[in-house]
């Protein structure tokens, strides 16, 4: 699976930004903008206006994209209709790629026509990648609809979708699912429990283990408790060390898993077809959420693209394309207050009744610190 190993360590949201008002001003709509005015252009209105953007951008006729797999988050869909929409050629590079891939791959290919154009990464190689300078700053039309709290205050990055560690289950195989990480400790679901991988690899992993943390008498500053807690659930023989995925989920062999509920929910169509009931519950004792950002490259050989596919994503269109592969945008609260949401992707998405916490880059880098040191040992 995409995003398992230190590209995952950085889906966390940085608290604390701050909203900048808006210093562009308004130019006059150009037919096309030049390519230097795209390649410097902080907003739309630094290229002349959305029409003059869409032009440059058709006039480059290419977007390069790397690390997006199709039957991630909607992404499938979202590319198609961008390339259908503006006339451009869509590629994507390297779809299982992780974030420190998509850096090196900005660094490495600086210069190249095949360069990536914008990525998707961990907040963690957001703000790394923004402090190397490698991210053009570009703030979206709708940026004041952007959470504060998920976005870098000069436009060098900005959250656009992400969600909360959940518990999926198939009601098939299951009597009872279970709604929390208490409730997984329970005999009745011996050799049932399993993550997405490694929690050493897997970030959705290593969240499961802080959510249950968090649920243990943990915190954000002590992921201790979560490894203890799967310590005793294996021991108990709850606990299965075996990869979740699609196939062992169909066998029976992993009946209850836990993970990002927009993974988790994703799953609902695909193995209803195999005759799995499955149903996804936020952990309701605690849960961690979490975020990927954009991000222009500074050296982005189609600038144009790239800022007019941070408008598409940023729209209410492109938001909603998220919720249709299950995550959940951005700008969702904004979406909500003005009516924008459609209804029935919204009832995708998995209640959350329980405060969610948001780790910081330096306390998850602390948390991969502390699971590198004890997981094997503890977790036998």
């Amino acid at each position: 699976m995409r995003r398992t190993s230190i590209r995952n360590a950085g889906i966390i949201l940085v608290a604390g930004a701050v909203v900048l008002g808006s210093a562009a001003c308004t130019k006059k709509a150009d037919a096309t903008a030049s390519p230097a005015a795209a390649a410097t252009a902080t907003s739309v209105a630094d290229v002349g206006g959305m029409e003059a953007l869409i032009a440059a951008a058709k006039a480059e006729g290419s977007l390069n994209l790397i690390a997006l797999p199709r039957d991630w988050a909607g992404y499938g869909d979202l590319i198609d209709n961008f390339g259908a929409k503006y006339g451009i050629t869509v590629t994507v590079d390297n779809p299982e790629a992780s974030s420190a891939d998509e850096v090196n791959a900005i660094k490495s290919l600086k210069g190249q026509d095949r360069a990536p154009d914008a990525v998707d990464v961990g907040t963690a190689f957001a703000i790394s990648g923004a402090e190397e300078g490698l991210y053009a700053p570009y703030r979206v039309a709708t940026w004041d609809g952007i959470p504060e709290t998920q976005k870098s205050p000069d436009g060098t990055w900005y959250a656009d979708y992400g969600g909360y560690i959940s518990i999926g289950c198939d009601s098939a195989k299951v009597a009872v699912c279970p709604a929390s990480f208490a409730d997984l400790a329970k005999p009745e679901y011996r050799g049932k429990v399993a993550l997405t991988g490694d929690p050493l690899k897997s970030n959705s992993a290593l969240m499961s283990v802080w959510s249950a943390a968090l649920a243990n008498g943990g915190s954000v500053d002590n992921i201790a408790p979560g490894i203890d807690y799967f310590g005793k659930l294996k021991a108990s023989g709850n606990y299965v060390p075996v990869k979740a995925t699609a196939a062992t989920i169909q066998s029976g062999e992993t009946p209850i898993v836990v993970d990002w509920d927009y993974l988790n929910a994703a799953k609902t169509k695909d193995l209803a077809n195999a005759g799995v009931r499955w149903s996804v519950a936020v952990s309701n004792d605690a849960t961690i959420g979490s975020y990927y950002a954009q991000a222009i490259s500074a050296t982005a050989p189609h600038p144009a693209a790239a800022r007019l596919w941070q408008e598409y994503l940023y729209s209410d269109d492109g938001q909603n394309g998220y919720l249709a592969g299950y995550a959940r945008p951005a700008r969702l609260p904004a979406m909500q207050a003005a009516g924008n949401v459609d209804p029935a992707l919204a009832e995708h998405l998995p209640a959350v009744n329980v405060k969610a916490e948001f780790p910081t880059d330096a306390q998850a880098t602390a948390a991969k610190n502390t699971l590198t040191q004890t997981w094997a040992s503890t977790v036998q």
